[in-house]
């Protein structure tokens, strides 16, 4: 059984300041209906969070994610929306209801949450392999081309263009490297959550040939070194099986999972 919130700070802290606006920085448009934020984002994507349902029970949840959806139908921008899901949420029915309204669940991953000052080590990474920021629109791209590569997706502009969006509002999001030879092995991205203790750690890959070298770790520490010079006390990441061993050997912890369930026009 998942810890409630009363009985973890950290997932009380992730539950308080994580699910509101702070969780959606670039939004195009938010609306609410009754316990739900309806998230729009560019690029046609809509997203579906919600700091608990508000009591909604197995009789009416049905009648929620219908709302929900009629309202992404109504736009015709919108393609594809995603109802994040947590673990650790009293939400009878609601699965059912996503899947009865055409949802598909995807790979549930752990919410890990960890202490800045104690990932904040002085790791490195190999012999050779240098570690830096990016913000050229090449090096951007490149980066994106690396993750799609690494997580088995098409190589496509998506992706890299949403993160230099990100980079012209200058919200303090880091998008980290690993390079040798030239050549890039490994990345990660870090976002300053305003108006919260918390930094993301995103998007963490390595090259297969790479790994087992420590170069995720080393680039999760120096993520955290950043974190804590934004003021930023707690690190989280939602987390798929691969990286939450190393997240929680870098001295974070699973506090609950989330699970994503994605509609398509």
């Amino acid at each position: 059984m998942s810890p409630s919130p009363a009985a973890d700070p950290f997932l009380e802290a992730y539950d308080a300041q994580l699910r509101s606006d702070a969780e959606t920085p670039s939004a195009r448009s938010v609306t609410r209906l009754g316990p739900l934020r309806l998230v729009t984002f560019a690029g046609g994507r809509g997203f579906v969070t919600y700091r608990d349902l508000g009591g909604v029970g197995a009789a009416d949840v049905g009648d929620l994610v219908g709302a929900a959806l009629d309202h992404y139908r109504a736009d015709p921008e919108v393609t594809r929306v995603e109802w994040k899901t947590r673990g650790h949420d009293h939400a009878p029915g609601l699965a059912e209801a996503l899947v009865a309204h055409g949802f598909t669940a995807e790979e549930t991953e752990s919410v890990v949450i960890g202490e800045a000052t104690v990932v904040a080590t002085d790791r490195r990474p190999p012999e050779g392999v240098s570690l830096r920021t990016v913000t050229a629109e090449a090096d951007v791209r490149a980066m994106s081309a690396l993750a799609d590569r690494v997580f088995g997706d098409p190589v496509s502009d998506e992706m890299a263009d949403a993160l230099l969006r990100r980079l012209a509002r200058r919200d303090g999001m880091e998008l980290w490297v690993a390079e040798t030879g030239g050549e890039m092995v490994g990345a990660g991205r870090l976002e300053p959550v305003e108006g919260t203790e918390f930094a993301g750690v995103w998007g963490g890959v390595v090259l297969e040939s790479w790994r087992g070298r420590g170069i995720y770790l080393a680039l999760t520490a120096v993520r955290a070194h950043s974190a804590l010079r934004a003021g930023k006390r707690l690190l989280h990441s939602d987390s798929t099986e691969y990286s939450r061993p190393i997240l929680e050997r870098a001295g974070m912890r699973t506090v609950s999972t989330t699970t994503p369930y994605r509609w398509t026009r």
